[in-house]
């Protein structure tokens, strides 16, 4: 399927423009677009030439909550394009409004920068699905469009697969690989990281296979996209999907489309080339209307936002005023210590508590008087059973001749 305006067309179920020469000459009048997305975990950028006709450049990266030196290195890794043009900028994503207002340039509502790029780039779209890092949006097009975008709980999100696949011992990617390979779905809450991870400690308890657990998670994101923000609104018609975590997890993608029972045959489902990007694409398409600059003053601008920016006041005032109101902090605290005797002295009996919780297990042995004789803590990685064997053989082994274990006791979500 083709679209456009005039004579250029775009086949939108391939490839967005590609790159071309960043020498190819242009007129003075012509300045070159962009967008930059700065999301709550990822910055993007997306560059066009003058006519929207070629997508030059773009770049995609996590900012590990260094949004400024991920900003200057974005705009520096796109000088090999814009270097002596004139261009057009548009922010837009929870994290542009500091950085663009220090930077002096204009922000647009991420909503509005992507609705932009379906329009332009996915024109055929009934209801468009975009999860981010910590955001999760639906957007109804038609007569009266209506956005619905979650507020106040990162749950269902990017920020949320990635803490159940580190309770799983791998990453998104490693989540989406073990998905592939399900039998069954489980119901795991996704409202809450907590939430799931009471429900996903069970399950590993009991031996459930870790594919399955990856698919109920992904599962689980569908069912809190779909009943947070739906609210029991239907979603039909032609789907697209949108954003970093369903451009790059094929079982997320496969989820919703069986939850939602769309049929790909029929072009239900639209999964744009570089749906990830659609924010900044969508920011770069709003930016016509905004001054040109020359690139190199846009840089030049760089240290001063960097400066702006640390001096803005977001932290809270320090917990102690003084380095003596905290040595009296310590001291005071410093009062309150577990009693402790060396294990390889005791004899006769003591006595063993686990708690075995849903990632870590601890281990504490201590004599008749509640002396701590030995101590362990340590990641259950995913295997609760497993852990707790490997620490107590090695309490066994250090657990000196003379000294028995009377009793014990287990707590915690593996008890």
């Amino acid at each position: 399927m083709t679209f456009g305006s005039g004579s250029k067309q775009i086949d939108v179920n391939g490839p967005l423009p590609q790159a071309r020469d960043a020498a190819t000459p242009t007129t003075a009048s012509d300045y070159y677009h962009v967008g930059v997305d700065i999301g709550s975990t990822t910055v993007k950028i997306a560059v066009f030439d003058p006519q929207y006709s070629t997508l030059l450049h773009k770049e995609y990266t996590k900012h590990l909550s260094d949004i400024k030196t991920a900003v200057v290195n974005l705009f520096h890794g796109a000088r090999g394009v814009l270097t002596g043009r004139r261009a057009t900028i548009l922010f837009a994503g929870s994290g542009a409004v500091g950085v663009s207002k220090a930077l002096g340039l204009s922000f647009i509502q991420e909503v509005i920068a992507c609705t932009e790029a379906v329009e332009r780039y996915a024109p055929q779209t009934d209801v468009a699905i975009e999860l981010g890092g910590e955001d999760a949006k639906i957007t109804y097009f038609g007569k009266l469009p209506e956005q619905r975008m979650n507020g106040t709980c990162a749950g269902g999100t990017g920020s949320f697969i990635d803490q159940m696949a580190a309770l799983l011992q791998t990453d998104a990617a490693g989540l989406n690989e073990l998905a592939r390979a399900h039998q069954r779905i489980y119901p795991i809450a996704s409202r809450c990281g907590v939430f799931a991870k009471t429900d996903m400690q069970p399950l590993l308890n009991e031996g459930a296979a870790r594919e399955d657990i990856a698919a109920s998670v992904l599962q689980a994101v569908v069912n809190q996209t779909i009943g947070g923000l739906a609210c029991g609104k239907p979603i039909r018609g032609k789907v697209a999907f949108l954003g970093g975590p369903l451009f790059f997890l094929s079982e997320l993608r496969a989820r919703f489309i069986e939850t939602l029972h769309l049929d790909a045959a029929r072009g239900e489902v639209v999964f744009p080339p570089d749906s990830h990007y659609f924010v900044a694409i969508g920011a770069a398409l709003a930016s016509h209307e905004e001054a040109a600059y020359p690139w190199e003053e846009i840089i030049a601008r760089l240290p001063g936002m960097a400066k702006r920016l640390e001096s803005t006041p977001t932290h809270l005032p320090p917990m102690f005023a003084s380095e003596d109101e905290y040595r009296a902090f310590c001291a005071r605290h410093d009062q309150h210590q577990v009693e402790k005797r060396p294990l390889e002295e005791h004899t006769g009996d003591c006595y063993l508590g686990i708690d075995a919780g849903s990632t870590t297990t601890k281990l504490a042995l201590v004599d008749g008087s509640g002396r701590l004789l030995y101590s362990h803590y340590g990641s259950n990685q995913a295997n609760p059973l497993r852990s707790t064997t490997d620490a107590l053989g090695a309490l066994y082994e250090k657990l000196p001749p003379g000294a028995r274990i009377a009793y014990s006791c287990v707590t915690g979500y593996g008890e």
